[in-house]
Parts: structure tokens; C-alpha cells; sequence
């Protein structure tokens, strides 16, 4: 579908074509005012898919809630991810923020392989363009579960790919 006409002075865009993107501080307010209760953990990772979201070439469409939590459970499985799910399931600047920590798996939040890793509820800001879930990693018996949030992006023209990771537990 085209958004775009022709009148005698050439062609005319109409006004969805030339919308901007929601500045990144509107988006992490939306998410705020809906009381979702992220807080300022949630906010760099709204912020980046707002700049980011649906870019030119979009179809409108975008991944929903059970379309997130399947891609999450795919790609952290049992013990987490695999290395072709971290090379091609993951957007780049994830992957260099990653690189900056050689000591510390970044994805998993943690040093070492989970014995069982659960995804919680998933949550979608579609005007932000992001999803996220808690994500728990178990250590085994008298070992304490790890929670962090995972975040993917809701653009359906693009593959799903995880974009960030917060390490700190969600709020309540």
C-alpha cells in the first residue's frame, strides 16, 4: 500500500508517511504512565526502540505477546543460548555491548550455565516498538534463581532479534 499521490505540483505524502518517530523521552513516559513499573531499567531499552522502532520499509504489523515469549523460550531453551542463536539472534549493538564484558555472559547475566532457565509474562509497548519478560535462571539445589529482563523488538518487517538485556531484577 502506498502512501503517497500525485497532484499538479508532483507527489503528495500523506500525513502517516510523514509522521515522525516518537521522541525516545514520550515513549519511556508512555511506558511509565501505563504503570507497568519498569522504571528507569526499562527506560534505555524503550528509549532505543523508539528511535529504532518502525523505520522506513515497516509493514505495521508488529510481533505480539505469545509471538515474544515463543522467540524468548527458543532462544534461551534449558541453559541459554546457543552460539548461532547469539550470532544471528541478536541485534548488533547488543552483541558489542556484550563484548565489552569477556568475564560476564551478558545474555544470561550471568558467569556460569544455568541448570533450568523459565520466561515469566511478557509485556508489549507497541507504540514503543519493544517487548520484554522477566527471565529466571536456577542454579540447582540451595543455589538462589537469578531474574533479569530480556527485550526485543516488535518490528514483524524485520526477524525478532533480542536488543537488550537488563541484569537488574524488575520492580515489583
Amino acid at each position: 500500500m502506498s502512501h503517497t499521490s500525485h497532484t499538479a505540483h508532483g507527489p503528495r505524502t500523506s500525513r502517516t508517511a510523514h509522521r515522525t518517530k516518537r521522541p525516545a523521552l514520550l515513549a519511556a513516559t508512555c511506558v511509565t504512565a501505563v504503570g507497568l513499573g519498569l522504571g528507569l531499567a526499562a527506560a534505555a531499552p524503550v528509549a532505543a526502540a523508539g528511535q529504532s522502532g518502525a523505520g522506513s520499509g515497516s509493514t505495521g504489523r508488529q510481533y505480539d505477546a505469545k509471538e515474544v515469549r515463543h522467540f524468548l523460550k527458543g532462544f534461551y531453551g534449558t541453559h541459554g543460548p546457543s552460539a548461532w542463536e547469539r550470532e544471528h539472534l541478536v541485534t548488533e549493538e547488543l552483541k558489542e555491548k556484550a563484548a565489552q564484558t569477556p568475564d560476564y555472559d551478558l545474555l544470561l547475566c550471568a558467569q556460569n550455565v544455568p541448570k533450568a532457565i523459565d520466561i515469566g509474562p511478557v509485556t508489549t509497548a507497541q507504540s514503543a516498538g519493544v517487548g520484554w519478560a522477566p527471565v529466571t535462571t536456577h542454579w540447582g539445589k540451595g543455589q538462589d534463581t537469578r531474574v533479569f529482563t530480556a527485550y526485543v523488538g516488535l518490528d514483524a518487517s524485520k526477524p525478532m532479534k533480542l536488543m537488550d538485556i537488563s541484569c537488574e531484577a524488575p520492580s515489583a
